[in-house]
């Protein structure tokens, strides 16, 4: 990379680093959808992936009471069946049309959720196998595992504190499981591991930042704030696959 490239890509990460300590999430789809601009997603994914599971580890001391382990486990459960399914399709299908699909069911969950929409209790087993399978399947096709988890978690009684601890348990899972499927296809090279470096300092600080903003928030401030950037995310969503379907039809 470039000495400019470096630079582009310390700011990003730096900035969705501080999104992903304070509310738990975000960071892949904020980044990818920023670096993809000046680097091929193929050069990108693995190294964010690596970056993803040291911004967990990272949190993951100061939120392991907070955690809702039942949930994880059934979570990633349906996670490991459904994302070799959906790595399956990626290289089969096209995801354009599916990336756009996805988007608009996120911005419907919303719409319910700022309405009100709670579930007074958790979902049982069979429906969390499920939520786990979809987001895994997203997370295979399009590298997007969140919405799902997102929704479950803030459409649930848990509470915000219990909900971003436990989705950033999630996706240190989701994270390991997607690294190991790229390492397979050998998408991982000492590129990637230099790239990591480099960008991991920005992240710490990042993730020290926004963890350190989230202990003051209040927490119907915080879910309003969480449905915004999961809004902001569902568009980020949208027009990656916009630009795919007409840059392919436009070929």
């Amino acid at each position: 990379m470039s000495i400019w490239i470096i630079a582009y890509s310390v700011v990003c990460v730096f900035g969705a680093a501080i999104v992903r300590g304070y509310s738990g999430f975000g960071f892949s789809l904020l980044v990818v959808t920023a670096l993809s601009l000046v680097l091929p997603p193929a050069e990108i994914v693995p190294a964010i992936f690596m970056l993803e599971i040291a911004a967990s580890m990272h949190l993951l001391p100061g939120i392991w009471r907070d955690i809702h382990w039942r949930s994880i486990a059934f979570l990633l459960l349906g996670c490991s069946i459904a994302t070799p399914i959906g790595v399956q399709l990626l290289a089969n299908l096209p995801a354009a049309s599916m990336r756009i699909a996805i988007a608009v069911f996120v911005i419907i969950a919303v719409a319910f959720l700022w309405r009100g929409f709670v579930l007074k209790t958790m979902p049982g087993p069979i429906a969390t196998v499920a939520t786990g399978a979809a987001s895994g399947f997203c997370n295979g096709a399009f590298g997007i595992a969140g919405p799902p988890a997102i929704l479950f978690f803030f459409s649930s009684p848990a509470g915000v504190a219990v909900g971003r601890a436990s989705l950033i348990a999630y996706f240190l899972g989701t994270d390991v499981i997607g690294l190991a499927f790229l390492a397979e296809a050998d998408l991982t090279t000492r590129t990637t591991l230099w790239r990591f470096l480099i960008l991991l300092p920005p992240l710490l600080a990042g993730i020290w930042l926004g963890a350190r903003r989230f202990r003051s928030a209040n927490p119907e401030s915080f879910r309003r704030w969480v449905l915004r950037l999961l809004v902001l995310l569902a568009a980020l969503t949208a027009l990656q696959g916009a630009v795919q379907l007409f840059g392919r039809t436009g070929t």
